[in-house]
């Protein structure tokens, strides 16, 4: 049974990992998830299968009335069982009572079905500048 909590405790290690996994990269030790966290999100939700983090989301905020999805992740062994749904629908239900106005997210094209279908977002315009 998989197991959601709104700012779930996780330790670097098992997020680096995650995160590894999720976006095909190096495992990234360095990366203080905990302290990142603290300084530029809202919240985040993890998802725990017994004692294994097997996803992870964070929601970032400008403080006032907009909210970001960032780092959308789920454990390859724990794909196409809603994981990742329940993360984002976690997530929206954390910004609505923050009283946050409006929810963004991007994404790679491959996601489109995922975000726009399962998780509800509609389609809008926007930019990018890869820096």
């Amino acid at each position: 049974m998989i197991v959601y909590a709104w700012r779930g405790e996780f330790t670097n290690a098992e997020i680096n990992a995650l995160h590894a996994e999720a976006f095909q990269t190096g495992v990234f030790d360095d990366w203080d998830w905990a302290a990142q966290l603290r300084r530029h999100s809202l919240g985040w939700v993890t998802a725990r299968d017994g004692t294994l983090l097997v996803g992870f989301v964070n929601l970032i905020t400008d403080g006032e009335v907009h909210a970001w999805i960032q780092d959308t992740m789920v454990a390859a062994d724990h794909r196409h069982r809603g994981v990742g749904t329940a993360l984002v629908m976690h997530a929206t239900d954390a910004a609505r009572n923050a009283n946050c106005q409006f929810l963004h997210v991007d994404f790679d094209d491959h996601l489109r079905g995922f975000y726009f279908g399962a998780c509800g977002f509609s389609p809008t315009n926007a930019g990018l500048i890869e820096l």
